[in-house]
């Protein structure tokens, strides 16, 4: 059985790890997830102090990128951003220039400007459904991150074109994680295991008695409850996309909830993606162009230190670390 990623790996007794030492874990609902703390220290009562801290952390940044909040700073771009250049804060213009970035460096397969998209789609708040010719013939041109511009003088985000929408939910997990992590080390904590929503998540040192990292059973798309490769992160972070999460029937196929922004369509051909990264805001953004442009692409561009393991979506398909 696969070991649970908020920490159910790390089977150590308190009687094991030493006279003094803790460990507790805390769990806390956010941006439509559930996210996850493990953490190891000497004294019981600013450990739980860190977590919360932690976890005010994530609350903070759900107020920031929801678009489900309308006070919330994304939102106020996707209101205004079509008519008029918005000024935003350095800590969200930072991120949008790092997933423009990502969007370059993955040939347009990660995109925030998928938002309309999703809605199509029927994956905002629904579980899916298949969209008519028309509808996505109406959707497509508003599609891309090209249509979203950044001013780093002025410190502005605009788009140039009506209807243009951005979404977090490709890289707001992996951010939040790694603003966690940051709490816990700014309180001078150097053993911790954060998750968000099982999906994205980091390891910081390594737990008692396994010197090797915490260990993460990664799923088997075919039978979730059973792993098909197991990592062990130590300050590093592991992000899995897979179409058991969030797949739907429509037509008589099965369709995935990751999207091609070039074409419209759920990607097809690899059944799950996990990928190995210094910061989980990395390796959330690059489960999605190694997941849509498949095996032999991921091999040429994954960013030199970052490991990626692909199960193919076919009986018999390759099934790897790269």
């Amino acid at each position: 059985m696969p070991c649970s990623p908020a920490g159910g790996c790390d089977r150590t007794s308190e009687q094991e790890m030493g006279a003094g030492l803790h460990r507790i874990e805390e769990s806390a609902d956010a941006m439509g997830s559930t996210f996850s703390i493990v953490l190891y220290g000497d004294n019981r009562a600013s450990m739980e102090e860190a977590v919360k801290a932690a976890f005010d952390e994530v609350g903070r940044l759900e107020g920031l990128l929801s678009s489900y909040r309308p006070a919330s700073e994304w939102s106020e771009v996707n209101r205004h951003a079509a008519h008029q250049a918005v000024k935003v804060s350095p800590e969200l213009f930072r991120l949008l220039a790092c997933c423009l970035e990502y969007s370059r460096q993955s040939e347009g397969t990660f995109d925030i400007s998928v938002g309309p998209l999703l809605r199509v789609w029927g994956l905002v708040r629904g579980t899916g459904s298949l969209p008519q010719q028309a509808e996505l013939a109406a959707v497509l041109p508003k599609i891309g991150y090209r249509h979203v511009h950044l001013d780093p003088g002025a410190r502005t985000v605009q788009f140039d074109s009506p209807g243009v929408e951005i979404a977090s939910g490709g890289i707001g997990k992996g951010y939040a994680v790694d603003r966690a992590v940051d709490v816990l080390k700014e309180r001078d904590f150097d053993t911790a295991l954060v998750a968000g929503a099982g999906s994205s998540i980091y390891g910081l040192g390594a737990p008692p008695a396994e010197p090797r990292g915490w260990r993460i059973d990664i799923p088997d798309p075919g039978n979730p409850r059973q792993s098909a490769a197991e990592v062990f992160l130590k300050n590093m972070s592991v992000s899995t996309s897979g179409t058991y999460v969030r797949s739907f029937w429509a037509g008589e196929r099965i369709y995935s909830h990751i999207m091609d922004p070039r074409n419209g369509y759920p990607a097809q051909g690899v059944a799950l993606v996990s990928v190995i990264a210094p910061r989980t805001l990395d390796s959330e953004a690059w489960t999605k162009p190694c997941f849509i442009l498949g095996r032999e692409w991921a091999a040429r561009n994954k960013p030199r230190g970052f490991r990626v393991f692909i199960c193919e979506d076919r009986v018999g398909g390759d099934r790897g670390w790269l």
